[in-house]
């Protein structure tokens, strides 16, 4: 499944239990066609005590959220929109917003 979404994209959850929250893509999990997004489906981790956790303990960090659940936000309107891929002059790839008609970076 080919969204076009990528690492550090601001988007908004369309589905689901955090419907309406917005955040930015840490990292994408492509094999899973999953993302985690910063501060939306935050779980507690019960963790023993190790080398880099000295304390252990309930620890929270984000899940992974299915990427069909994910739409892009508009950088111009700041609402979400749907991605297309047009090809420039000199043969370029980039990304457009479907609803300003502007690139997206």
């Amino acid at each position: 499944m080919a969204l076009g979404l990528k690492k550090n994209d601001t988007v908004q959850v369309i589905s689901g239990e955090f419907k309406g929250k917005t955040g930015r893509i840490i990292k994408m999990i492509r094999e899973k066609n999953k993302a985690i997004v910063e501060n939306i489906n935050v779980v507690k981790r019960h963790t023993k005590p190790n080398q880099k956790n000295q304390q252990g303990g309930i620890v929270e960090k984000e899940a992974a959220i299915d990427l069909s659940n994910l739409m892009l936000v508009c950088p111009k309107s700041g609402k979400p929109t749907r991605l297309g891929v047009s090809v420039l002059e000199n043969g370029k790839r980039v990304r457009f917003s479907k609803k300003a008609k502007e690139i997206v970076e």
